[in-house]
């Protein structure tokens, strides 16, 4: 149906503002406070610390408002909230300010995940396929950030990434609400009957969950520690390891006539968002072969690439590091829809927004945490020894994963 169609595109539009807002700071601290603030890369971090955590942390309510009350009206409530968040987060003068904006933008930023992602679980078939759809979206946020900061610290100030997005989502929010206003009012009146009516777990159900759940969730955890150090640090990285490339690459556009000259953090905004666009497109992979095949065999893949990729990266510059930081953050990417499919298999359709806000508050909560593991390891040893514990985190997931059924059954109720 095209109504459907409609709230599906909103939905994906949430997704990418999602991560998008999360990751503003990122390439913000990296190429523009460290200069015009005169603090390190580890001082700056720790501002972003208590955003994650509330990532994390307020994924439960959310997901726990979400059914009872409605899952539309709270997709609603994240456009806004985010975007008002990220537009007080523009007016701060001092770190301290900057960390307290961030906080907010996390609060409303948990929302999305256990809230979307039950509502695209619930509504539609083919959970692989749509899942991963969804998961470009997000990952195409994630690669916007850099991309989209790095071109406004050039051409407007770090200030403007913050209040163009937030503005952009408040309109979108207002207009999600109109188009799913008659949904959320019906839901919100039929939210008790719906909770009343669901009847509880198959034994045979019951004893799988039982059984992959705490495999779920150690991957859960150790896959966000590679996904936030990776997609949170790679905007530094390539500031460390691309800068000929980048001046290379300005001083071409400069000699074609356009206005480049002097733009290294649009160029190094762009190489990280084209790493980014690029290894996204593996989710729409690892969605199809999902459905197929199911995810343990997929989830082993993906374990593989990372292993292989993260080993080869410590002591690489240049156009060999940007290769090889593509070929592990296509592993990165590729993990994200592994858990969310499982999830989505065998949770419940009543209580399917607080099983997902279960997994992201461990998923965020550990998001928050390994900013200062980056900070640790970035100030003590270098870049190269974060990649060396994160092909021991890959290697873990390879181990676990293997413990997994082969294949999962359909949930025993919808």
């Amino acid at each position: 149906m095209y109504r459907d169609r409609i709230h599906f595109l909103f939905l994906n539009i949430g997704h990418f503002l999602d991560h998008m807002f999360t990751l503003i700071f990122a390439t913000v601290a990296a190429l523009a406070l460290i200069r015009e603030w005169g603090l390190s890369y580890g001082d700056l971090l720790k501002y972003a610390t208590p955003g994650f955590f509330a990532f994390g942390v307020f994924s439960l309510p959310a997901g726990w408002l979400a059914d009872k009350w409605s899952r539309e009206g709270m997709v609603a409530v994240f456009f806004v909230g985010i975007g008002l968040s990220s537009i007080a987060t523009a007016m701060a003068q001092t770190p301290l300010q900057v960390g307290i904006g961030l906080f907010f933008i996390g609060v409303f930023a948990a929302i999305y995940h256990p809230v979307g992602l039950a509502i695209v679980t619930q509504r539609w078939k083919n959970t692989g396929m749509r899942l991963a759809v969804n998961g470009v979206w997000g990952n195409l946020g994630v690669a916007s950030a850099a991309l989209i900061t790095g071109y406004f610290i050039d051409h407007g100030g770090w200030r403007a990434a913050f209040i163009a997005p937030g503005i952009f989502s408040v309109v979108v929010g207002a207009l999600y609400a109109v188009h799913q206003w008659t949904p959320i009012v019906e839901r919100h009146r039929e939210g008790a009957a719906k909770v009343s009516a669901s009847g509880s777990l198959t034994p045979d159900h019951k004893a799988l969950l039982m059984r992959i759940s705490a495999i779920v969730f150690i991957t859960t955890a150790v896959s966000s520690l590679i996904f936030q150090s990776t997609t949170f640090a790679l905007p530094k990285v390539f500031d460390e390891r691309l800068q000929g490339i980048a001046q290379d690459v300005t001083r071409w556009l400069s000699a074609t006539g356009l206005p480049a000259q002097g733009d290294i953090a649009t160029a190094l905004g762009a190489f990280t968002f084209a790493v980014f666009a690029i290894a996204s497109m593996a989710q729409l992979v690892v969605g199809s072969l999902l459905d197929r095949y199911g995810p343990r065999s997929v989830f082993l893949v993906v374990a593989t690439i990372q292993i292989v990729f993260f080993a080869l990266m410590p002591g690489l510059s240049g156009g060999w590091a940007l290769a090889t930081a593509l070929g592990f953050m296509l592993g990165a990417f590729g993990q994200i829809p592994i858990t969310d499919f499982m999830i989505g298999k065998l949770g419940t359709g009543p209580a399917r927004a607080r099983i997902y806000a279960v997994r992201y508050v461990v998923a965020f909560t550990v998001l928050a945490a390994s900013l200062p593991l980056i900070a640790f390891v970035h100030a003590t040893y270098g870049f190269d020894m974060l990649f060396r514990v994160m092909a021991v985190a890959a290697s873990v997931i390879f181990v676990v994963t293997a413990c997994l059924p082969a294949r999962l059954p359909a949930p025993a109720l919808a």
